[in-house]
């Protein structure tokens, strides 16, 4: 079943909008990308304007910046320690934007969106 992004059928009053015309095909969005820790593995996927956008399913490292340094370096991950974005994507080992990730730098919380920029960028948290 395809995911739209339309607006809701009823008004805030509870009131029904009359559909002007039906969905149309740039409206639709995309499967969710969970990305999880394991081998490197992407999905190219073209995107609007015959654009290609690299979907990152899996991942090990990530590049860690580390503040007080002033120094990025790749880091092996070794599993998700929280996710604001669902509590069951910890133990599913799920990399959102805003994870706490372990690496083996220490803890790091994601800066990137892994599943629409294709990379893990993350940084040192003390």
């Amino acid at each position: 079943m395809a995911i739209s992004t339309t607006r809701s059928k009823r008004k805030v009053t509870g009131g029904r909008y009359i559909a002007a015309r039906k969905r149309r095909l740039y409206e639709m969005a995309g499967e969710p990308t969970l990305t999880k820790v394991g081998e490197r593995r992407f999905k190219v996927v073209r995107v609007r304007g015959g654009n290609e956008k690299q979907k990152l399913l899996s991942d090990d490292i990530a590049n860690v910046y580390d503040p007080q340094k002033k120094v990025y370096a790749s880091a092996k991950i070794l599993n998700v320690v929280e996710n604001p974005a669902n509590r069951h994507f910890i133990r599913r080992n799920i990399i959102t934007k805003g994870a706490i990730i372990e690496t083996k730098l220490g803890k790091a919380r994601v800066t990137s969106r892994p599943g629409s920029q294709g990379i893990i960028n993350a940084v040192l948290i003390r």
